[in-house]
């Protein structure tokens, strides 16, 4: 029997072929947290229930650099990883006064991150009602460029857009995402908040867009989204009542479909932080003088055994 080089050649690209479809996917080990505002026993609660990570919400404008010092101190004295600052606002206000304002902020917190050494800030892009989609990217790329690049470069802080549709914010989906990255080409100083509950309320396929965008997750939102559906069913998505047929839950309590979701992140090696992010009014209030309430605390617990049962041990 005579065998070719040819055929040699061919069967050992195909077991090659066959042994890389088989290797497993890489390690996954995200950080495990909540979203909140900073304080000490906040700090505390987060660390004794076993929590790695958490996005904090912090006002530039009440902290000195002791301040700011103080609060990194003691983070890292707790083992917490802070994945990002909360810094919401429409950077592309169509009032002036109101977008110089917006700025002005958004430059303080980009200072501030870089101060505490947090990477990313979390929030929308900006919108102007009513102009074409386009005319809007072009916009806010003129003013990220103009205004915060530079910040962000010197404080090694990236800008990530989270899909909130009740905002200032067009980078609600992948139509807005794929325009806005596309206007962005290949910087490396924005890119996404995923937040899955948002594109459940806005009827997307969360667990989709998450594989299609992979590469420009840096942060995750863990809230989850419950569509009662029967009241969708009498009033529509418009009712002439204006009665909710949808609110957020923490997560395991709505129609994210978390298995899926985490398929996507464990196939990519995802080794960012997720924070629950407790909207769900089962468990307000939420604090009490800048703590955590109870039942808020309660809330954040019921999320975390929900999600022991789907993520790995948190990374350390």
């Amino acid at each position: 029997m005579n065998i070719s080089r040819r055929t040699v050649i061919s069967a050992l690209s195909a077991a090659a072929v066959v042994k890389a479809q088989r290797q497993p996917p890489p390690n996954w080990k995200p950080r495990l947290g909540v979203l909140c505002s900073y304080s000490d026993a906040n700090l505390e609660f987060v660390k004794s229930e076993g929590f790695t990570s958490m996005q904090l919400r912090l006002d530039p404008d009440k902290l000195d650099d002791a301040g700011i010092a103080a609060i990194k101190d003691k983070v890292a004295k707790a083992g917490i990883f802070v994945s990002s600052l909360a810094c919401d606002g429409n950077h592309i206000d169509p009032d002036a006064a109101k977008r110089e304002k917006q700025a002005q902020y958004t430059l303080k917190m980009i200072d501030l991150a870089g101060k505490l050494g947090v990477a990313h800030l979390g929030g929308q892009s900006g919108t102007i009602p009513g102009q074409p989609l386009q005319q809007q990217v072009d916009e806010i790329e003129r003013v990220y460029t103009e205004r915060y690049f530079a910040a962000c470069e010197k404080n090694k802080v990236r800008i990530l857009w989270e899909p909130y549709a009740g905002g200032p914010n067009i980078a609600t989906g992948p139509v807005g995402w794929e325009a806005l990255f596309k206007k962005f080409g290949n910087s490396q100083n924005v890119g996404l908040q995923f937040d899955p509950s948002h594109l459940v309320w806005q009827m997307m396929d969360e667990v989709a867009a998450a594989r299609e965008f992979a590469d420009k997750i840096y942060d995750v939102h863990l809230k989850d989204t419950e569509i009662l559906t029967h009241v969708l069913k009498r009033g529509g998505i418009q009712p002439v009542n204006r009665q909710s047929w949808w609110r957020f839950r923490v997560p395991g309590y709505g129609s994210v479909n978390w298995k899926g979701f985490f398929s996507v992140l464990s196939e990519i090696g995802y080794k960012g932080a997720m924070n629950i992010e407790n909207e769900d009014n089962f468990y307000y209030p939420a604090y009490a003088n800048g703590d955590f309430t109870e039942q808020y605390k309660r809330g954040f617990k019921v999320a975390h055994e929900f999600l022991k049962t789907l993520v790995p041990p948190v990374a350390g």
